[in-house]
């Protein structure tokens, strides 16, 4: 029963099957029967969990696990402590109102890989790092979450699920390794 680790890179679909325009995940990794436990959106990049046990994706992926999702988000414009904070209360996005989240501004995060293509640059328009975790995922949440306080979303990297972190399980984009599932376990 592996569990794998990706670093999923920018515009690579969360699926093993083709794509008439993009790359998919049968293009980094080619162990038999697994499927990601989640998604990531094209647009978005970073950590993704794949298995091949039915039991685990479903603990890693259910809403109800609730399982911490840790992304950092390039934003357009500096944010201000209110925006900050509406960012950690209960959020209506209009279908459905977000749970509270955990939001903090950051510094660029030194070690990030550089994105291809890179992000637009504007001139007269800053830009700042928020970290935001989240323990639902519905479909591009964190971009609709930042847009409704008036901070649009540029990059978008998830570092950790639960106990699996970039941080403490280094891939690069495109790379992956195999992690073991007890860390979930021990995580309660």
């Amino acid at each position: 029963m592996p569990l794998i680790l990706l670093n999923k890179p920018f515009q690579v679909m969360s699926q093993f099957s083709a794509h008439p325009e993009r790359q998919t995940l049968a293009d980094y990794i080619d162990i038999p029967n697994v499927y990601p436990a989640g998604r990531l959106d094209a647009d978005s990049e970073g950590l993704l969990l794949l298995t091949d046990d039915g039991k685990l994706q479903h603990a890693i992926a259910h809403p109800r696990r609730k399982l911490p999702k840790t992304y950092l988000a390039q934003v357009e414009g500096q944010p201000s402590p209110e925006a900050l904070d509406k960012l950690r209360q209960p959020l209506d996005l209009g279908d459905f109102v977000t749970q509270g989240s955990q939001a903090r501004l950051i510094q660029e995060p030194g070690w990030m890989w550089p994105r291809n293509p890179p992000i637009r640059q504007r001139q007269n328009q800053p830009t700042s790092w928020i970290a935001l975790t989240i323990s639902e995922g519905k479909n591009r949440q964190v971009r609709r979450m930042t847009a409704a306080v008036g901070l649009p979303t540029l990059r978008l990297v998830r570092i950790a699920i639960g106990p699996f972190s970039l941080a403490t399980h280094p891939v690069m984009p495109g790379e992956w390794r195999e992690v073991d599932p007890l860390e979930l376990e021990r995580q309660g």
